[in-house]
This record gives structure tokens, sequence and C-alpha cells, in this order.
């Protein structure tokens, strides 16, 4: 399946939603079997070659494009109501009942607003702003973290393409017009304008094209013959002369209206996928999922198939390696003797927390609302001889209502404080019983590091 920026994060991000009632250590076995699979044909684990590799397990997957359905209804929904729009809004700026002159001043002024509301759309998606609210949203579209990020640059993308089509049904009626009618164009302001003045205005208007089509260039003199009032004399030297202004109003149209919106199309859709590969690489998920590429599993019961998918409900066999950590808490007061834990644990860039035990629950708190402003994995720091207890329940549960689910908490209980020393396999067994309990797929039990103290046995 071939996959662009946007429907590689909405598939990506649906595939980790799932894998969030499976077990650890199934998904650690299956996407290490992938990555074990990619280092012996030479080739580098992706995203892409991840979704085709899981693709046998997965169970009725959505399609990417089906949560994008909705969005394309709109769109295509949109595109012959600007057609219409754009029509309409020509015949109303250039009606003509032979009594007054087409004005062109109104011509500019409509010109100049499509080009403010051009910059304000594209404006609100770099930005990540929706003023429109709801109103672009479609009906049953939230819910979707993914795809509520590309909301904006959605929106800006249908709204340049629907201005598109109003701008260039606009410009083809203007040109039917010219055709077919005798248009009679002039310029008329409440202000006191000389011809001069408004000369000015429209030639430096016409710059972009005045090498490319002279004609369409308005000279003083046409500026000067083609000045009208309501209330003055209608009577004309040159009627001719008024519908020497059709070359200017088409360029005016096509240079300031009709380009400028179809670059900006072009500009929402790059960045749209440019949003779309920064969320896809800022998702919590690919954090953990290269995490399980890159450690290998360790089996200390059982004969499970790798391909298999286990049942979150029965225990881990399998202990994780520590991942690189931006905190590590000691619960209920271990490794509060270990003057070197962090060095210790190879996590010298982490923040070192207390949480549990003798700490108050305003200090938990303050633990928790510390680890929600970021998406870096935490260490847990346990005493293995002692068993998991409610208040530590109650803490994950509150850390995953604050924090994104995604991010990888890892446990650690260890046998010995002084120096620091692995659990026993017993004492492991409680804490990955426990673990499985909390039916969190991102909630694992990890070993020490190498060469950090001795097995002793307890309990």
């Amino acid at each position: 399946m071939r996959y662009t920026p946007v429907t590689l994060l909405l598939a990506f991000d649906e595939q980790v939603r799932r894998d969030q009632a499976q077990s650890a250590a199934f998904l650690h076995r299956r996407d290490r079997r992938y990555a074990l699979d990619c280092q012996q044909a030479h080739r580098r684990p992706s995203l892409t070659g991840w979704l085709e590799h899981i693709h046998p397990y997965r169970s009725a997957p959505t399609p990417a494009g089906d949560r994008l359905r909705a969005w394309r209804r709109l769109s295509h929904l949109l595109l012959p109501v600007g057609a219409l729009l754009g029509c309409l809004t020509m015949l109303g700026l250039l009606f003509y009942d032979g009594r007054q002159q087409i004005n062109v001043t109104v011509i500019i002024g409509f010109v100049a607003l499509q080009g403010l509301l051009a910059l304000l759309t594209t404006a609100q998606a770099l930005l990540g702003w929706r003023p429109w609210g709801r109103l672009l949203t479609p009906r049953g579209d939230g819910g979707d973290s993914a795809l509520d990020g590309l909301k904006p640059q959605l929106a800006a993308c249908t709204a340049h393409q629907t201005a598109l089509v109003f701008a260039l049904f606009g410009w083809l009626t203007l040109l039917s017009l010219v055709v077919v009618q005798d248009l009679a164009f002039g310029w008329s302001t409440t202000l006191r304008t000389s011809a001069d003045a408004y000369a000015g205005l429209v030639q430096g208007l016409a710059r972009p094209w005045q090498v490319l089509w002279p004609a369409a260039v308005p000279s003083l003199e046409l500026v000067e013959q083609t000045q009208f009032y309501r209330l003055g004399d209608t009577t004309v030297a040159e009627p001719a002369r008024f519908g020497d202004w059709w070359p200017f109003v088409s360029m005016l149209w096509l240079t300031y209206a009709l380009l400028p919106r179809l670059l900006l199309a072009i500009v929402a859709r790059l960045h749209l996928r440019l949003r779309a590969r920064r969320l896809l690489r800022l998702h919590p998920g690919r954090q953990s999922l290269l995490h399980r590429f890159a450690t290998p599993t360790v089996e200390s019961v059982g004969d499970r198939r790798d391909t298999q998918p286990s049942d979150p409900s029965t225990s881990a066999d399998t202990l994780h390696s520590l991942p690189d950590s931006g905190a590590v808490i000691g619960w209920a007061g271990a490794g509060a003797q270990v003057t070197d834990l962090l060095s210790s644990l190879g996590q010298v860039d982490a923040d070192r927390l207390h949480a549990g035990g003798t700490a108050s629950l305003e200090d938990d708190r303050r633990v928790i609302e510390r680890l929600a402003a970021t998406q870096t994995p935490v260490i847990l720091l346990t005493r293995a001889w002692e068993p998991p207890t409610g208040e530590l329940a109650d803490f994950l549960e509150e850390a995953r209502r604050h924090g994104s689910a995604e991010r990888l908490i890892a446990l650690l209980p260890v046998g010995g404080e002084a120096p620091l020393q692995p659990a026993s396999a017993r004492q492991l067994g409680q804490w990955q019983r426990f673990a499985e309990r909390q039916g969190d797929s991102n909630l694992w039990v990890c070993r020490l590091p190498e060469g950090v103290g001795e097995v002793r046995q307890h309990g």
C-alpha cells in the first residue's frame, strides 16, 4: 500500500490505538521480530514497512483514507458552490443597465477583499488557529487526536481550493460578458481624488503585466475620460472608450485573485504534508515503537510463538531494557540513599523525583503535573520485596489521566539499594502481574542495566 504523509500518520495512529489492547510482551516480540527481519535483509526499519509487516495480524483495519472521507466530501461539495458563487458574484459586479457605468473602484475593492481573506486563511493554518470552530468540521469527526492536529491545514486546503474555483469561474464569466455584451466601465469615488492620482493607482496595480500586455495598462487619458458622477451629465463623446477598461479588469482579477489562490492552494498542500510528517515524528507511540525495535526481548518462561497475540489478562514473561528517560522517580523512598543513582542507571540527563510513601498527596500531584509537561519515558524505581500497593496503582492512573497514554512508564523493581541489585525472579513475578493488571501496554517492567549490582535472591 502506498502511503502519503497524511495517510501514514493516520494509519500509524490507528495501529497505536489498537495496540493498547495488547500486552507489552506481545508487542515487543512482534515489533522486535520485524526489526530483526530488517537487519537480516540489510534494510532500515520504517513505519511503512512495519505497518505492512503487521498487516496480517490487524483485525479489519480502517483504511486511513476513510478517516479523510468526510473532509474530501466537504471539499468536493464546495467546488460547485464556489463555481456558482463565482459566476453570480461576477454577474453582480458587472451588472449594467445602460444608465450607469460599472465602477472599477468597486472591482478593485472586491479583489483586495479576496486577498485579505486569502492571507487570513493562510495565517490560521500556519498558527493552527480555527476561528471557524466546527463550521468546517464534519459531523462525527471529533475525538481523533491525529486528525485534530491536521484540521487547520485541511481547512486551509478546502478554503483555498474553493476560492480558486470561485476566482476561476468569476474570471471566465468576465470574459464571457466581454464577448456577448458591451460593458461600459468607469470609475467613481466619493473621495476628492484627481484623475492623476487614480491613474497612478491603477498603473501601479498594472505594473506586473505592463510589459506582457501594455494595452491592459490604463492611460491617464482613459482615466480622465471615464470618470463619472451619479448626479452628473452621463453624455459621453466616445462611448467605446468605456470598454477599454476590460483588459485591465481581466488582468487585475487574474493577477490578484486567481493566481494567488492557485499558489496558496499549492502551499497549503505542502504545509499539510509537512505538518503530517511533524506530527508523525513527534507521535508518542513512535518513540515506544523505536525502543521495541532496538531492545531485545528476554524470555524467562514459556515457548509462546512470536506472531500470536496474547491475552492481556495473562502475566508477562518479558523484561525490558531501560529506556532513555526524562525522569527517574523513587517510589516510597526507593533509591533515596543511592547518591549515584542516575549515573548507575545510565540516566545522567534525567530529573530525579520522589513520590509515594511519606510524600504528601500534594507532592505526588506536583510530580504528575511536572511529568505531564513532557512526553519522554519515565522510570519508576521501586523496592522489589515490597508488594505493589493500591497507592501506586492510583498514582499510575492519575499520571495517565494527566498525560499521554502513549508515554512509556518503566517499572524498575530492585532487589537491593546499597548498591543497586537486581530483583529475584520471584519478586519480579509479582511486579509483572501488577503491570498486567493495569491493562496498560506502555507500562513495562524493566531490568537493571548490565553490570549494575549482582543477583541476590529475596523472598
